[in-house]
């Protein structure tokens, strides 16, 4: 079997080297070259056929963003995975990348203590995200039967499908293409959405807070990163933070946000599964969820929880998904009520939360402007 085959760009030439040592580790990867800004990059794409790109953010003569807009010129279709930091003017220049066409991320490691460690952090990160997005490796390496937790079918005709009535919250889960898809699909949303809607995107510390206020400047309903104590109401969505599992909880009549660092699940901190199992006990049968694309398997355990509890899963298709492996997990483990493609799940969304939900909650606060 062929190797994948990947091109890192870089302007540190000891970077080149930590990335060149860490890919050539793995048995599955080859480093097709390396090139030292954008400009010769793209001059040796057409020689070395890579099936995945890693870009630096900052170089001289053609940065990333430059590189980037050039690639997608010729080409559309080509695998990149940014290389950024984790600072704040990293998290909103790797924002602008993904809405640019890159297909995904990898933080540097900072504050890790050796060369060791770091090569570690990025290991664990980048081999999987090279892997994932090559697509013929990937189909290549998929399940060749579905993944079953439970023995049941989601159907029309289901009971659990009558318990179903309407939504009183919206949870979402989402990793690798998830910035861009949540850009499809908040600010479809009217300003008077009736159920409140919690997020759990992958992403870091400082990353999901600038996520936050961009979607909330491209949206009607408010978007903020999730605090604890938050009161839940409709007409806005909440982030959670970066390395914080958002869950929430019921005090009286009102349910709030909270926040912990309880250990990784699905090596995920935040994880879908946490929010989705909060969700299921707190809503029960007036849970949604929302499985949307990324890599591995988080979300499948509380998408049961929630199927278990009465609510209602939409999943993502896999053509309009940039890496269908959360909702793939989910629709083949018999979870899924209803498969959509993006543009057509905040259609569904407020169909089965617009019902008579108006007296549920308070009135939806203004928007907000961010600066």
């Amino acid at each position: 079997m062929r190797k994948v085959r990947v091109l890192i760009v870089d302007d540190s030439t000891v970077i080149r080297r930590l990335l060149s040592d860490i890919l050539s580790e793995d048995p599955e990867i080859e480093v097709a070259g390396t090139a030292a800004n954008g400009k010769i990059a793209l001059a040796k794409i057409p020689h070395l056929n890579p099936d995945v790109i890693t870009l630096d953010m900052e170089m001289p003569e053609m940065d990333g963003l430059e590189t980037l807009t050039e690639l997608r010129k010729t080409y559309p279709k080509l695998p990149v995975i940014m290389f950024s930091t984790l600072t704040t003017r990293g998290a909103t220049s790797t924002l602008d990348a993904l809405s640019l066409g890159a297909n995904d991320y990898v933080a540097k490691p900072a504050n890790v203590g050796s060369v060791m460690a770091a090569m570690q952090a990025v290991r664990q990160e980048l081999i999987p995200k090279v892997k994932g997005l090559c697509s013929w490796f990937a189909k290549l390496k998929a399940p060749a039967s579905p993944i079953r937790t439970t023995t049941r079918a989601a159907s029309p005709s289901s009971s659990l499908m009558r318990r179903f009535s309407n939504a009183h919250i919206v949870a979402i889960g989402v990793s690798t293409g998830g910035p861009n898809a949540l850009a499809k699909i908040l600010p479809m949303l009217p300003k008077e959405f009736p159920v409140p809607i919690v997020i759990v995107q992958h992403m870091p510390p400082l990353f999901t807070k600038q996520l936050a206020l961009r979607l909330n400047n491209a949206s009607a309903i408010d978007v903020a990163e999730a605090q604890p104590g938050d009161l839940l109401r409709p007409g806005t969505a909440w982030i959670a933070p970066g390395n914080y599992h958002l869950t929430v909880e019921r005090r009286g009549a009102s349910v709030y946000l909270a926040t912990n660092q309880d250990p990784p699940e699905n090596s995920c901190r935040p994880a879908v599964d946490p929010l989705f199992r909060s969700v299921a006990e707190t809503y029960g049968q007036n849970s949604l969820g929302c499985i949307l694309t990324g890599m591995g398997q988080d979300g499948l355990r509380g998408s049961e929880a929630i199927r278990d509890a009465g609510g209602w899963i939409i999943a993502q298709d896999e053509a309009s998904s940039v890496v269908w492996g959360m909702p793939r997990a989910v629709t083949l483990a018999g979870l899924a009520n209803s498969i959509q493609p993006l543009d057509k799940i905040a259609t569904e969304l407020e169909s089965l939360s617009r019902r008579e939900l108006s007296r549920v909650f308070q009135s939806p606060i203004s928007k907000v402007a961010s600066t």
